[in-house]
């Protein structure tokens, strides 16, 4: 075995892991533009006592922010929660980070 050997393995193995990484990256919108603060809003009625509130938030529609009002969901598995989509501010801007059921 060559002395070089070891490093090329460990060259590939981080050129994999940057690969693997870039997509997630790749798919951001990065908007220069700080989002609005929230719009407080009124809970129509609960549909169910198994309804879960997602709350409303703003999206970046290319041009400017735009308003997506909140609504009840019904959770996918039982004691499922609601994790809140937020935007989150990186050297390059500010970036959505998407809500999700954990």
């Amino acid at each position: 075995m060559k002395k070089g050997f070891p490093h090329l393995w460990l060259a590939a193995a981080m050129l994999a892991g940057c690969m693997v990484s870039m997509p997630a990256m790749a798919d951001r919108i990065y908007v220069r533009v700080a989002p609005p603060a929230p719009i407080a809003e009124v809970r129509v009625a609960r549909p169910s006592a198994h309804h879960i509130w997602i709350p409303g938030f703003h999206r970046w529609d290319g041009r400017a922010y735009a308003w997506v009002p909140g609504r009840w969901d019904l959770p996918p598995r039982p004691h499922a929660a609601w994790v809140r989509g937020h935007w989150r501010h990186s050297r390059h801007g500010w970036y959505w980070v998407e809500g999700h059921w954990r």
